[in-house]
């Protein structure tokens, strides 16, 4: 689906992944319905593209809570008159802690913004997708949510339900008019530690080199790519890509290599 002309709602739009993601959508000529819980970041968002007054919206939304995100669909049609796609951006990681060690109100938040937050969106904005000519559901998951990380458990059992829960819905879509792909960031320069209120850990490969933080311009220029393309999964950045093929030839490996750099 070519997003020019096209309206589509992203999630966590008010900074990081999710306001690059905005900006390089209104570039290509679409309409952005753009949702953050904190109200004054997705309104900077907005500001960053003068050019596009009148093709963003914005609406201060908690996508953890089921009825917000139904009404919020009422919102979205009224302004823009149609949606033609969803980029199911917003998450939140856990603090570095094992599981034994991390609290249930914790847990709950993770598991209620990552994988409860965008099957909300998913099911309130489907019915209005399959109306249209063409349609599309970008749902973002992580390399953690094929490849385990210590102290991040949580974390990536969420993003794992999001990649499930994604693949299941392509192939439920594939005789609609809807699309459906399955993104996996690896490590992006963006600031979802400091919202998290997470501290950040030194990233490395597999050959124990710190590596270079794919921009989150970059990786949302991959993402939409990836829409326009119709892709089915789409790996962002180069350490997501390397971990994807070691993991699928030696998971223990590739499960043991990640747990060993994080002692350091």
């Amino acid at each position: 689906m070519k997003v020019k002309g096209k309206t589509l709602v992203v999630t966590g739009a008010g900074s990081g992944m999710g306001r690059e993601l905005v900006l390089e959508l209104v570039k290509r000529g679409a309409r952005v319905a753009a949702l953050d819980i904190n109200e004054e970041s997705v309104l900077e968002t907005a500001r960053l593209a003068p050019e596009a007054k009148g093709k963003i919206s914005t609406h201060q939304t908690n996508i953890a809570d089921r009825e917000a995100v139904e009404r919020v669909v009422d919102e979205v049609v009224d302004f823009h008159g149609t949606v033609d796609g969803i980029i199911n951006n917003a998450g939140i990681i856990q603090p570095f802690v094992p599981v034994n060690d991390l609290g249930y109100e914790k847990i709950e938040q993770v598991m209620n913004v990552n994988f409860y937050g965008t099957l909300y969106m998913v099911k309130s904005f489907l019915p209005e997708l399959l109306k249209r000519p063409e349609g599309h559901i970008l749902n973002i998951s992580s390399m953690g949510g094929f490849l385990p990380v210590p102290g991040q458990s949580i974390y990536g059992a969420s993003k794992a339900a999001v990649k499930l829960m994604t693949e299941g819905l392509h192939s439920e879509l594939m005789d609609t008019n809807v699309g459906v792909t399955i993104a996996f960031p690896g490590a992006i320069k963006t600031n979802i530690m400091q919202n998290s209120k997470v501290e950040r850990k030194t990233t490395t490969d597999a050959g124990g080199k710190e590596h270079k933080l794919t921009l989150a311009d970059d990786a949302a220029k991959m993402m939409i790519d990836a829409i326009e393309e119709n892709t089915y999964r789409v790996m962002v950045g180069n350490d997501a890509k390397m971990m994807d093929r070691m993991y699928r030839v030696m998971p223990k490996k590739a499960a043991a290599i990640i747990a060993e750099k994080l002692k350091n």
